[in-house]
């Protein structure tokens, strides 16, 4: 995992932008904390960024639980502490691959896009079995192929002429699109110990504002960290070229588009 890139203009973006990001991934957001069973008492979430979900189960589970955040991120995991100090939260600055749990601590373990990013998914993942107790939940939600995702790519599209060197990315390796294919998803996680192990597909509508559209284009994404060191001429084609781009998701002052997921879900025991 690129640690770098999440401690430095990746995460600071993400910071930059929670607001829109949260209000965008509401619907998600939801599925995450209702799948959490009624006896779950404490719950790990991987990948927590800056907070939202952690605080979302923390009200959930209320005085007698507690959610734990893990995230590589220091900007992004001071964001999640800016939202409010509580006792049932706290938070872990790491790799969840590499990170030293106490073992079968976890009565679920859940994740919004936090498990896409690992180097070595199956040691990742078998890290998280040590960590969960016996019949521990895990439910996530990644994202399925870019070819499914268009509004994903549509900056990338739509840059292309003008950003020759922006990187392609690609299914199967560490980043969005790291757990696209369903059937090494799910052959990761049985190399990796868990069982009963069920993958759907997942369609949910998102939006965010209209009027954040400029910011979401040219700070997000490979498109917005290239636009970082790009010269202001570049910087007003880029911007123009890709606005074009996502006109075919704007509708009136929202911005919508389906994200094309896979729900995941297993057992440790």
């Amino acid at each position: 995992m690129d640690a770098s890139l999440w401690n430095g203009v990746a995460g600071n973006t993400w910071v930059a932008a929670q607001d829109m990001l949260d209000r965008m991934y509401q619907p998600i957001e939801d599925l995450i904390v209702d799948a959490i069973p009624a006896e779950a008492r404490r719950v790990l979430d991987v990948g927590c960024g800056t907070g939202s979900i952690v605080h979302a189960i923390a009200r959930r589970l209320g005085p007698d639980g507690h959610c734990t955040g893990i995230d590589v991120s220091a900007p992004m995991l001071a964001a999640a502490a800016a939202r409010g100090q509580q006792a049932n939260i706290s938070y872990i600055l790491d790799d969840a691959q590499q990170h030293v749990f106490d073992s079968a601590t976890f009565d679920a373990i859940v994740s919004r896009f936090g498990l896409m990013f690992f180097d070595d998914p199956v040691a990742a993942f078998g890290n998280l079995r040590q960590a969960a107790r016996d019949q521990a939940t895990l439910h996530a939600i990644v994202w399925r192929s870019p070819e499914e995702n268009p509004f994903m790519t549509a900056a990338e599209r739509s840059a292309a002429h003008l950003l020759p060197n922006l990187p392609r990315r690609q299914s199967d390796e560490p980043g969005q699109f790291g757990l696209a294919n369903r059937q090494r998803l799910h052959g990761i996680l049985e190399q990796s110990g868990w069982r009963d192990i069920d993958i759907q597909p997942l369609d949910v509508v998102c939006s965010f504002p209209e009027n954040r559209l400029y910011q979401y284009l040219t700070q997000l994404g490979p498109v917005g960290r290239a636009l970082q060191t790009a010269d202001e001429h570049t910087r007003q084609q880029v911007a123009q070229a890709v606005r074009a781009g996502f006109e075919p998701y704007v509708h009136g002052d929202q911005v919508r588009f389906t994200a094309a997921l896979w729900s995941v879900s297993a057992s440790a025991g």
